[in-house]
């Protein structure tokens, strides 16, 4: 239940400071997780990336101070955060299908996004079958690409390091460094601490030598919450990463900790993958 809390609460900061710059650590601070998790979880649990949600509510705004008021466009384009009209008057076009200047005329149509508020629905009515497991540290070695500050643009990247690595051979590769434990391939979103070190990793558990263009990177001894699944990819895998964080996370007596996210590939079938997702986790403070 404190885990909806805290999303309403970070809800309530994101309306106070809508003509603000919004600080994304903070939500992450108010919600006591990392920036990387609160904005992956928001998504999951509204059904729309944390951007796309504030410049919802923001061009909502906007069009409420252009239909009721004398403001000029380009005193609200500021105040909403847009420097260049250009860019407020595509935001607006996006969300109302007018330009801003149309939106005071009598009988124009606007869009209202109100802001959005996080409750507890009671399903329980499928399983999910996991385990804790407090694990050391471990090496793994593999291929990365940077991540973004806003996990909406992420979406882009992971599925593009994917579809190289499968067409270029190195899936098949990685597979033959297997080592220790874990067994099966890696998905690793690498996003704690400092913002320019954030990245995803494909990758194995291995103390083999790095390969020329691979990348290594240690994941810290953490408790995890390992969730197993199956099905078609990407779409299985969603449902339950989102299941995670409706259902099992707000009554678990856990909050997110301090290590990546990982998801653990047991077979290379896309249409029926065998998988396993690991979220560090911590047990929550009194």
């Amino acid at each position: 239940m404190e885990w909806i809390k805290r999303l309403n609460q970070a809800v309530s900061y994101i309306e106070e400071h809508l003509s603000e710059e919004i600080d994304y650590e903070e939500l992450a601070k108010i919600a006591c997780c990392s920036t990387y998790h609160f904005q992956r979880m928001f998504s999951y649990i509204a059904d729309v990336p944390l951007s796309e949600y504030i410049r919802r509510r923001r061009m909502s705004m906007a069009a409420a101070d252009l239909s009721g008021g004398k403001e000029k466009v380009v005193d609200i384009a500021l105040k909403y955060g847009y420097d260049s009209p250009t860019a407020f008057n595509r935001a607006f076009q996006s969300i109302h299908h007018v330009a801003p200047s149309a939106a005071r005329k009598s009988g124009i149509i606007l869009k209202s996004y109100p802001p959005i508020s996080f409750q507890i629905t009671i399903k329980g009515d499928v399983e999910m079958n996991y385990r804790i497991e407090t694990k050391e540290s471990f090496r793994i070695i593999g291929v990365s690409a940077p991540m973004d500050k806003d996990v909406e643009k992420n979406f882009q990247i992971v599925p593009g390091l994917w579809t190289k690595a499968a067409a270029d051979g190195t899936v098949q590769k990685l597979v033959s460094k297997i080592g220790k434990e874990p067994q099966g391939i890696l998905g690793v979103s690498a996003c704690v601490g400092s913002l320019e070190d954030w990245k995803y990793l494909i990758a194995v558990s291995s103390e083999d030598p790095l390969e020329e263009g691979w990348d290594e990177y240690t994941v810290p001894a953490a408790t995890w919450a390992i969730f197993k699944g199956k099905g078609s990819m990407p779409g299985s895998i969603q449902q339950l990463e989102k299941r995670i964080g409706t259902e099992w996370l707000p009554n678990s007596g856990y909050e997110f900790g301090e290590a990546p996210d990982i998801e653990l590939y047991l077979n290379a079938d896309p249409e029926n993958a065998e998988y396993e997702v690991w979220v560090p986790v911590k047990k929550k403070s009194e």
